[in-house]
C-alpha cells in the first residue's frame, strides 16, 4: 500500500506550542512579592478597641496609641453603621501598647 508518508514531526508541533505558551505566560502571571498589606502592621505595638452602644465595634493597630485610637473609632463607626447599630456613640474602651 502506497500512501502518503506520515510525518512524526507534525505530532510534536502542538505540544511544543503549548509548552512555549506556558513558559511565556508564566512570567506574566506571577504576583508581586511585596505584600499588599503589612502583616497586621508587624511593627505596630499599640492597639485600641472602640464599641458603640449598639452594633459592632472596631479593633485597630497603630504605631502610636493615638493612631490606634483614631483607627479603632473609624472602624467602629463603619462597622456599627453596617450592622444597624449607632455609629455616633462609638467610644474607645481599650487602648494599650506593648
Amino acid at each position: 500500500m502506497l500512501g502518503k508518508p506520515t510525518y512524526r514531526g507534525s505530532a510534536l508541533i502542538l505540544p511544543a506550542l503549548l509548552a512555549i505558551g506556558l513558559v511565556l505566560s508564566s512570567g506574566c502571571s506571577s504576583k508581586s512579592t511585596k505584600a499588599r498589606y503589612q502583616a497586621a502592621n508587624a511593627g505596630s505595638a499599640c492597639h485600641a478597641k472602640a464599641m458603640p452602644t449598639a452594633g459592632e465595634g472596631g479593633l485597630a493597630w497603630g504605631s502610636t496609641l493615638q493612631i490606634a485610637r483614631q483607627k479603632s473609632l473609624h472602624n467602629c463607626m463603619r462597622y456599627a453603621s453596617r450592622s444597624g447599630g449607632t455609629p455616633n456613640t462609638c467610644k474607645v474602651v481599650l487602648a494599650d501598647c506593648k
